[in-house]
């Protein structure tokens, strides 16, 4: 008699691991994003790029919450996560569903948004905001060490979490 599968218990990946995924992320996602511009640019056969700025941005915003959505309903690995073996799941490590991960990209912005909010705001000049910046993101990244599960404060609002992937044999 076969006895029943035990689910292994999520724990969550060590901090510098999840972060060397996200330095890799971004260097997939500068290929996206050009990629995406390029597209627009040749659609809307724009000369400047001032020209339909903001439609830009909210066109590339638009196609990294479907390159992120996409991988983590599909899966719950973007090539970066496959690499270093992590994946997204909801709290109770089910897949995630897109509502929960659009929820997650929206949340995931709180990394970048509100220092460099603080730019035009305080009229920082660049350096400075840059500091502010590298201080939010290690505020933020060291945010996992007051939440008993180690997630992020993006992930726990979105209900997800970042778990290790099981390696996959003979596949």
């Amino acid at each position: 008699m076969n006895a029943p599968a035990t689910v292994p218990p999520l724990h969550a990946p060590a901090l510098r691991r999840r972060l060397a995924t996200m330095v890799y992320e971004g260097v997939i996602l500068f290929g996206v994003v050009f990629l995406a511009g390029y597209l627009f640019s040749t659609l809307t056969q724009q000369r400047n790029g001032l020209t339909h700025h903001n439609l830009l941005m909210s066109w590339i915003g638009v196609v990294l919450a479907a390159y992120f959505v996409w991988f983590w309903t599909h899966g719950g690995q973007t090539l970066p996560m496959k690499t270093w073996r992590l994946k997204v799941v909801d709290a109770h490590g089910q897949p995630v569903k897109p509502g929960r991960a659009l929820a997650r990209y929206a949340l995931a912005w709180l990394w970048f948004l509100p220092p460099l909010a603080l730019h035009p705001l305080l009229s920082l000049a660049v350096p400075q905001t840059l500091v502010v910046f590298a201080a939010w993101v290690a505020l933020w990244a060291a945010a996992v060490f007051l939440d008993p599960a180690r997630q992020f404060l993006h992930d726990r609002l979105a209900g997800t979490r970042i778990v290790a992937a099981q390696a996959s044999v003979g596949k």
